[in-house]
This record gives structure tokens, sequence and C-alpha cells, in this order.
């Protein structure tokens, strides 16, 4: 898969709620492509993460 596909991909997972998937798609866009889109769009969805979900990085 080429970045703009796992960037792609991140979206349609982070549209359905899976955001561990998500994330990890957007990581990969960012290894094959630091330029990426996919850096924005993670730290978005950590900030996000880290608002709502402050359990899930500290439990």
């Amino acid at each position: 898969m080429t970045a703009d596909e796992h960037y792609r991909t991140g979206n349609e997972y982070r549209r359905k709620g899976d955001f561990q998937q998500a994330l990890c798609h957007y990581m990969e866009a960012i290894d094959l492509d630091p330029e990426s889109p996919a850096v924005h769009a993670k730290e978005m969805l950590e900030n996000i993460l880290n608002f709502y979900c402050k359990d899930m990085y500290n439990p």
C-alpha cells in the first residue's frame, strides 16, 4: 500500500469509530511519507483520544 492508501484507509476506520486501526494506518502512512496528511490526522485523533479517553493511555 502507498502512504496515500494508508491515509485513506485510516480515515475510513476513524469514521467507523475504530480508532486503533486508524492510528495504525496513519503511522504506516507517516513511515512511508513523513510529509503525508496522516501526520495531522494522527495528531488530531491523539488529541481527541487524550481528551475523551484518558484511561486508554493511562491505565
